[in-house]
């Protein structure tokens, strides 16, 4: 195949993108006699003597491509298009014109909500994971002729939310980054007027989504799940998502607040998890073909246990990222990649952070609430720094949540927090509320208690 040379193009780049050698290129171009030397607009060879795998044809990356989008979009996991691909070394930097070797698609997908198979699963798995019974996910699949069978990136359908009484989101479940888009597919169909739109991508491309309640003026902004073992708050985030729609649709009053007055006067925008590739980490564990394996091993001092993982994949504390005396956050912490409190290189260096101060910029939010977990405390002050008004709203927290409102936070965690940014850039109310007691991540048997302290603050954040 032919490739015009772009600006700032070298061989050995080249090369890599395509998966050759640099001796296979100068092969094929005998008239490059000089390899430092090429020049934008030079059209070269590149070598196809070989054939991609059996079973692969081969995919030319699209400008806003990932790895994770196109393993989604072929059916199988990132970690079997990295098998395919092994030239690939880096899966968080590919670029447009880039070609991968992808599977033959065979048929048509399920339909309702899909789950894509992981290496280990089983259906036992899968259908306690979704919180629906054994006999139900073989009933929704009957393609599957052996279900003790499973092979990584079959695609899979969960029963239920496809226009059905019951609920979507389950909430006595380990509930990850799968249970998210699933649940947001099956949310969308039968509630249309919730709508969403991806703001970025996690560093392994998981989709970071935003999704949205009403149509007013008024921006307020919700997210959780900045700690990889603080994944209980999305279940919380995604929960509140399905109760404010159904009350929406059923123009019911909810715990004393007008649903539909508050749908036509602001814009509720939830990012119910920034930080999936660290969630995965927590709930499913290192795997062996894993990106960053060896490193991660050595970040978590050699142990196999990532329970105790907060950071994101590359070991960047994300709420240690944003630019609130992000060097005070970096100085306090560990010098390098770490379970936690590892302030990363540069503030925003990390494409969650990015991707979630990016669209705090892109709105002009009332109010921001991080979901956070530990303690039953509200933190609502960054340096004496937050409006007056602030201290009469975080009051009301606390009476609806029981929460003990708190002005700042402890010396360690003190800097580089997304409510701090907030604060500091806008002057306007941010929160970070510490939902749950003990020991991370909390046992989704503290889910009830969880809901019940939070509903009614959610309902009144958008009010104020």
């Amino acid at each position: 195949m032919e490739y015009t040379v772009r600006p700032g193009d070298t061989l050995f780049q080249i090369a890599k993108r395509f998966g050759v050698t640099v001796d296979a290129i100068l092969a094929a171009n005998p008239q490059i006699t000089n390899a430092n030397m090429i020049m934008p607009g030079q059209v070269i060879t590149i070598p196809t003597e070989e054939a991609p795998p059996s079973g692969t044809t081969q995919y030319t990356v699209k400008p806003g491509d990932t790895l994770f989008k196109i393993a989604q979009q072929f059916g199988i996991t990132l970690n079997e298009l990295l098998r395919l691909n092994p030239q690939i070394s880096d899966p968080s930097r590919i670029s447009p014109g880039q070609v991968i070797n992808v599977p033959v698609q065979a048929g048509p997908p399920p339909t309702g909500r899909v789950y894509i198979v992981q290496p280990g699963d089983t259906m036992y798995g899968i259908a306690r994971r979704f919180g629906v019974s054994l006999q139900e996910l073989i009933a929704a699949n009957p393609q599957i002729s052996d279900p003790s069978r499973l092979t990584p990136g079959q695609r899979i359908s969960i029963p239920g939310g496809e226009g059905v009484p019951g609920e979507i989101v389950r909430t006595n479940i380990t509930y990850g980054h799968a249970n998210v888009m699933a649940d947001l597919m099956a949310l969308r169909r039968r509630y249309p007027f919730i709508s969403s739109m991806v703001i970025g991508n996690s560093v392994l491309g998981r989709e970071l989504v935003a999704i949205r309640l009403g149509t007013g003026p008024k921006e307020i902004h919700y997210n959780g799940a900045h700690h990889a073992n603080e994944w209980i708050t999305t279940p919380l985030l995604m929960k509140f998502i399905e109760e404010f729609a159904r009350n929406y649709e059923e123009g019911s009053s909810w715990n004393g607040f007008d649903v539909r007055a508050i749908f036509r006067s602001t814009s509720i925008w939830i990012v119910p998890m920034v930080n999936p590739d660290g969630v995965e980490l927590v709930q499913r564990g290192l795997r062996p073909g894993q990106p960053f394996y060896n490193e991660l091993l050595r970040w978590n001092g050699g142990s196999t246990n990532f329970r105790g993982w907060k950071a994101n994949i590359r070991g960047v504390d994300l709420n240690r990222q944003y630019r609130a005396n992000w060097e005070l956050a970096r100085r306090a912490g560990p010098p390098g990649p770490a379970p936690a409190l590892y302030a990363g290189p540069a503030p925003e260096s990390e494409p969650e952070t990015k991707a979630i101060a990016n669209f705090t910029r892109a709105h002009n939010f009332r109010l921001v609430i991080a979901y956070h977990t530990q303690g039953e405390i509200i933190f609502w002050n960054y340096l004496n720094l937050a409006p007056t008004e602030s201290r009469s709203i975080v009051n009301e927290f606390s009476r609806l949540s029981g929460y003990r409102a708190v002005s700042e936070a402890p010396e360690v965690a003190a800097h580089g927090g997304y409510k701090d940014w907030f604060i500091l850039a806008y002057r306007r109310p941010g929160f970070t509320i510490e939902v749950g007691r003990g020991v991370n991540p909390l046992p989704i048997s503290q889910f009830p208690r969880i809901w019940n302290s939070n509903v009614r603050v959610m309902l009144y954040a958008a009010t104020v």
